[in-house]
């Protein structure tokens, strides 16, 4: 991961780190705040925990999202500080529907130079988001809203598994991952492991995120945590309340970034330095959750 970041972003970059709910892609978060990149135009339908942590870090000066918070919990307190009070520094935000967000993928996926959407009928969101307009119905008499492509510079989406080109299996929800794959100019593809080709090749319906499309490929397992990844480990619902309280000042955020992030090598590290049983008992329950065999191949 650490060579993949490097290479692939720059100070200024916009960057998108996909998942949604679940293969939200920490370690690589954690990897841009450890390199100390600055300046860029953070994306994301659903900022959650590791957005504040970039945020908190100084890596941001603008932020386009359609929701943002400590799932289950309350705000992002970081967020909210950069916004409300500037501090460790001013960003800009741009704010849509999950659905205009992820249109505007779409429409960077296909190479189109908008997307036609109804999503922000009866919302004020047009008023305060420019890049949202609207155009005639070719094919009727009334306007519609639009939103343009969305092509970020560099997007990490995470897998749970993919063989060593990036063809990448991906079960439960898939989130945005597939559109911003075909979007982003640089890919940087986050797996929990590497199999063989033919294991990828058993079950050509789960392959999520072609290879083509892919320019770095890390296996780096547990790199969603404290997010999970269906059938190999839960979420970790203590870090999501435990980061309430972390958050509550932005010098407790830096004492965290400190020992966390610039305090462990790499998602390796950081691993080992988790408590174990902690580790042990986000392990899916056979009975809800269970690792996917595909059979023979």
């Amino acid at each position: 991961m650490r060579t993949a970041i490097d290479r692939a972003v720059d100070d200024g970059d916009s960057v998108y780190l996909a998942g949604f709910t679940h293969l939200i892609p920490f370690a690589a978060g954690h990897e841009i705040v450890r390199q100390g990149y600055t300046d860029l135009h953070l994306i994301r339908a659903t900022p959650d925990l590791i957005y504040d942590q970039l945020i908190a870090a100084g890596c941001a000066s603008e932020v386009t999202f359609s929701w943002a918070g400590n799932p289950g919990v309350g705000s992002l307190r970081a967020f909210r500080r950069a916004v409300e009070a500037d501090i460790p520094r001013p960003i800009e935000i741009n704010e849509y529907t999950h659905f205009g967000l992820t249109a505007r993928l779409a429409a960077g996926a296909r190479g189109l130079p908008y997307m036609p959407v109804r999503t922000f009928a009866g919302s004020d969101l047009p008023e305060y988001t420019d890049d949202v307009r609207t155009v005639e119905n070719p094919f009727g008499d009334d306007e519609l809203y639009a939103v343009p492509p969305l092509c970020p510079d560099v997007a990490v989406v995470r897998a749970q598994r993919s063989d060593a080109d990036g063809n990448a299996h991906v079960w439960g929800i898939q989130g945005e991952i597939p559109e911003v794959a075909l979007a982003a100019d640089t890919v940087v593809l986050s797996v929990e492991e590497i199999v063989e080709e033919q294991v990828i090749r058993s079950d050509p319906n789960r392959t999520v995120v072609p290879g083509s499309a892919v320019d770095y490929v890390v296996e780096e397992p547990y790199g969603s945590h404290p997010s999970y990844a269906q059938g190999y480990y839960d979420r970790d619902n203590e870090a999501y309340l435990e980061w309430n309280e972390v958050s509550e000042s932005q010098a407790r955020i830096e004492a965290w970034l400190e020992e966390w992030v610039h305090g462990v090598d790499d998602r390796t590290a950081y691993v080992e330095k988790l408590d174990s049983s902690r580790l042990l008992d986000l392990q899916p329950n056979t009975e809800y959750a269970t690792p996917i065999d595909m059979g023979r191949y």
